[in-house]
């Protein structure tokens, strides 16, 4: 039986200024694995005013980032009792951010799902490893490493600025304007019959993001932000 390792630690000394929350529900939250993607989340969820439970096995880590969190706690939560003790199972979100021990994640995620915390991510270090979170029933399953890899590999063989990739095939593209769109509306260009794309914003060199209509006129240098199937926006950017 893994053992409750160390007392429910709160943060002292001057909290930050709240910040306008998004979230109507409750804003708490558990991250269970304090390593460069748990520690990284925890701080900007702190960041953007939610109350943050941090918890690892290694003392080292929680002594590091417990000054910046809302509590923390050393503790193994592959034992379900110690999540209990925590009060993991009263909270509404909870991360798992563990990944190189496999089966500490599965434990870990079984154990909130059997707690039945409503919304769980967890991290997962492979295709593999996400499948079998995502057969346990795991809410949210993240691959840092493969999407952020496949994000650059765009940018680098690309001409896009910035690409984001959803589960369905759509994809969000940053991309400079093409000639080709450019010195007449959008409406005329036809860029949506012709490339299977739609321009939902443009910036001009100096000005904020504008919502793109069928009236705006494309100029040379204008910066782009176009959705459509991921291999439309990929041929789209491509012309820039």
């Amino acid at each position: 039986m893994a053992k409750y390792l160390h007392s429910l630690r709160r943060r002292r000394g001057k909290r930050p200024a709240p910040q306008p929350a998004r979230h109507t529900g409750d804003q708490r939250v558990a991250v269970i694995g304090l390593g460069r993607f748990g520690s990284s989340l925890a701080n900007e969820l702190m960041h953007r005013g939610w109350d943050v439970l941090g918890i690892d096995t290694d003392s080292r880590l929680v002594q590091k980032y417990s000054d910046g969190l809302t509590h923390s706690a050393v503790a193994d939560c592959t034992d379900p009792e110690v999540l209990r003790q925590l009060g993991v199972h009263d909270f509404t979100s909870a991360v798992v951010g563990i990944g190189t021990d496999i089966e500490a994640s599965i434990l870990v995620s079984s154990n909130l799902l059997e707690a039945e915390v409503p919304n769980i991510w967890a991290k997962a270090i492979s295709r593999q490893h996400g499948q079998i979170l995502e057969r346990l029933g795991v809410h949210h399953v993240v691959l840092p490493e493969h999407e952020m890899g496949e994000r650059v590999a765009h940018l680098v063989t690309g001409r896009m600025l910035d690409f984001i990739e959803f589960d369905d095939d759509y994809a969000l593209v940053k991309t400079v304007a093409p000639d080709i769109a450019t010195g007449i509306p959008l409406g005329q260009s036809q860029v949506r019959s012709r490339f299977g794309v739609t321009v939902v914003g443009i910036k001009r060199p100096g000005e904020d993001f504008t919502y793109a209509t069928a009236e705006t006129i494309v100029e040379k240098g204008d910066v782009l932000v176009v959705t459509g199937k991921t291999h439309a926006v990929e041929t789209f950017a491509a012309l820039s």
